[in-house]
């Protein structure tokens, strides 16, 4: 069922009255979701939902380093709603006046509405959709994938889905994705002949405008995660192979060129001011929200990034005027998906409950009170990360922790109640299991320098994306501007400088070492889950 802009209207002011979002008033929400049509070809771009069925707190990161690079580059809101939706300024305080954000039944109704006002418009997901939730875990995926059949999604590209293994990915895109959402990459090849696995390309005609919309897959997927989960695959950059598909589908006429990318920002920037003829460049990865498109000069002209940030919180809302065969103008807005301002959509509520009520019992298991905000993203630390390696030195009676820099995962506030679902939307991997391991001085330096080089690597084909991996038992001093070899200084012990063959038992999770997915080792939310059992 698709509302009118009336009725859709009148939802949200009965939503914002009847007790949705204390801080945003009802003419406000209208501001935020009457949104009419701005030229003739219109495309919605989510990315990074990371499995988030139910609406939620996310931390947006905070403090003067960011690894994109994107705050010298736009100007974020300071007041309002859209200041608490795009920072972590006054977080708490915001997340109490405008409440939980996100959630695919809120999704689906304002996607709905955008959709009823521009017909023939696209819905893309850039990857990191059936990953990072409790019951895409168990279901390998399959929750996700039919919640995204029935959101809408048209076209969609990949990155921890392949975390499901290989078999897995091309079970779902040929059963439940079948013949409604198109898997595009046009960097994922065989490892064998170097054939195709997915179609590069979806050319769709939109009232009239051929618009091609290009797949890129996260580029670095082997050897972010363990590489025997796509052993018969090949990722890479392929930038080469990328400007020689713009340049045929130029040549055929297409009229607008589209990148739906899972590089990260920096790459996409980079990308962008080395391939001529792509119009726009639809980023993900890197979650970040940013609130315009900006323009990156190539030798053939201009492409426009944008990046739609994370955990079903936005919605990019890209029209564009498309006349004489080309490009004349666009706006592009992040919309936020406020859940108290958005009337759920029945169906996909529905959909929701019945996915989660064989595990209610487990999922809302309570382990503890929050007595300070847990978020994740921060450049080097985060409060959840903190909780997770104080878990494994516990549990493993280590001397020092590592945990991966991860950047999704649910934010709660002070006076939440810690359930086991908030403990897996943190850590809900197919590679979960826990490791001790005695590693030297040495060592340690090397695998921090090489973590580091990962984000500020001068090159953005060099860096991986995510946050710097968090440790417990160990301090250092990180110089992000220095060179390889130079970044990490100062690396101390109970206070005393680590030696070089000193040994420390480290306690990790997460592993991508070969072998490490046939650990017996308990997985990371059970260690967490004890461990505040008996906190």
């Amino acid at each position: 069922m698709q509302l009118s802009r009336r009725e859709f209207v009148q939802a949200l002011g009965a939503a914002a009255l009847l007790g949705g979002g204390p801080g945003v008033k009802a003419a406000q929400a209208n501001d935020l979701y009457d949104l009419k049509p701005a030229g003739n070809v219109s495309l919605l771009h989510l990315t990074d939902c990371h499995a988030q069925l139910l609406p939620m707190y996310f931390r947006e990161p905070a403090g003067s380093i960011d690894t994109t690079g994107y705050l010298q580059l736009v100007k974020r809101p300071e007041h309002g709603p859209m200041a608490y939706a795009c920072t972590a300024s006054q977080f708490e305080e915001r997340a109490r006046l405008y409440g939980k954000m996100g959630g695919f039944a809120h999704l689906a109704t304002l996607i709905k509405r955008l959709r009823a006002d521009r017909p023939n418009s696209l819905l893309l997901d850039g990857g990191d959709l059936w990953q990072g939730s409790a019951t895409s875990l168990f279901t390998r995926g399959e929750d996700m994938a039919r919640a995204s059949v029935l959101l809408g999604v048209d076209i969609m590209t990949l990155h921890w889905e392949c975390t499901y293994g290989s078999d897995r990915v091309l079970e779902l895109a040929k059963t439940t994705l079948k013949d409604k959402v198109e898997v595009l990459a046009q960097n994922i090849r065989t490892a064998d002949f170097e054939d195709p696995v997915f179609p590069s390309h979806s050319v769709r005609d939109i009232n009239g405008v051929k618009v091609a919309i290009i797949g890129q897959a996260f580029p670095y997927t082997p050897i972010a995660h363990p590489r025997e989960l796509v052993q018969d695959w090949t990722f890479g950059i392929r930038e080469a192979e990328l400007q020689a598909l713009v340049t045929k589908l130029r040549e055929q006429g297409t009229q607008v060129c589209v990148l739906l990318s899972h590089n990260g920002f920096q790459v996409d920037m980079k990308m962008a001011s080395r391939v001529e003829g792509l119009d726009f460049i639809l980023g993900g990865h890197t979650h970040d929200a940013i609130p315009e498109a900006l323009p990156v000069k190539n030798n053939g002209g201009t492409t426009w990034v944008t990046n739609a940030g994370c955990s079903g919180k936005f919605v990019g809302l890209l029209d564009m005027d498309i006349r004489g065969g080309r490009l004349q103008g666009f706006k592009y807005r992040l919309v936020p998906v406020f859940s108290n301002l958005l009337p759920a959509d029945p169906a996909m509520q529905g959909f929701i409950d019945e996915v989660r009520a064989p595990h209610l019992a487990e999922l809302n298991q309570p382990l503890a009170v929050v007595t300070e905000t847990l978020y994740r993203r921060g450049n080097f630390n985060g409060t959840w990360d903190q909780l997770i390696l104080d878990a494994l030195m516990d549990h493993h009676d280590a001397q020092a922790a590592f945990s991966p820099g991860f950047r999704w995962g649910t934010t709660l506030i002070p006076g939440d109640t810690i359930t086991m679902e908030d403990v897996y939307n943190v850590t809900a991997i197919t590679y979960g299991q826990t490791t001790l391991t005695d590693i030297k001085g040495d060592m340690i330096k090397t695998i921090l320098e090489d973590v580091a080089d990962n984000l500020f690597n001068p090159d953005p084909y060099y860096q991986q994306g995510g946050d710097m991996v968090r440790v417990a038992g160990l301090t250092y001093t990180v110089r992000p501007y220095e060179s390889i070899g130079k970044r990490i200084d100062d690396l101390r012990y109970k206070g005393q400088p680590l030696g070089a063959d000193q040994v420390l038992k480290v306690a990790g999770w997460a592993s991508v070492r070969e072998g490490a997915l046939q650990s017996k080792a308990p997985p990371v939310w059970n260690v967490v889950r004890d461990y505040l059992a008996r906190a």
